[in-house]
């Protein structure tokens, strides 16, 4: 019998429920609503995280992960690679289980500090495509 292969990734997604969105736009074209919008179509709550809206996709939007009042399953990243490393102190700081940055979002030392911290971590890739990867 075959071993089978280890995803971690598929684990995080089937066991997820709440994901704040760090950058989160009220844009329609913009990347970070699309990818948001798919995943609160697939039963996921999005919990918008940006101080420059008051909410977006029905959702009230929050100034930072900080203000955020309820449990968050995954931080996901659509901010520039040098904001990272803050949105991962406060991830720390909050002892969440899961940082996904967005493809082009890359900040290896945020990264590794955030798994010293026992935080799971994804980098440069795509939550939505991973998810609809996994639906086949």
């Amino acid at each position: 019998m075959p071993a089978i292969a280890a995803d971690p990734i598929g684990d995080l997604l089937k066991k997820a429920k709440t994901i704040a969105v760090v950058g989160l736009s009220t844009k329609p074209l913009r990347p970070s609503h699309g990818v948001a919008l798919y995943m609160q179509q697939q039963g996921y709550r999005i919990i918008p995280v940006n101080p420059n809206i008051q909410n977006v996709l029905g959702e009230r939007a929050y100034a930072s992960l900080n203000d955020v009042p309820e449990k968050i399953d995954v931080v996901n990243i659509f901010r520039r690679s040098e904001f990272v490393p803050e949105i991962v102190e406060q991830a720390i700081a909050l002892e969440l289980t899961a940082v996904w940055m967005q493809e082009g979002v890359i900040h290896e030392q945020a990264a590794e500090k955030a798994r010293q911290a026992g935080i799971f971590v994804v980098m440069d890739r795509c939550i939505l495509k991973e998810h609809r990867a996994r639906q086949r």
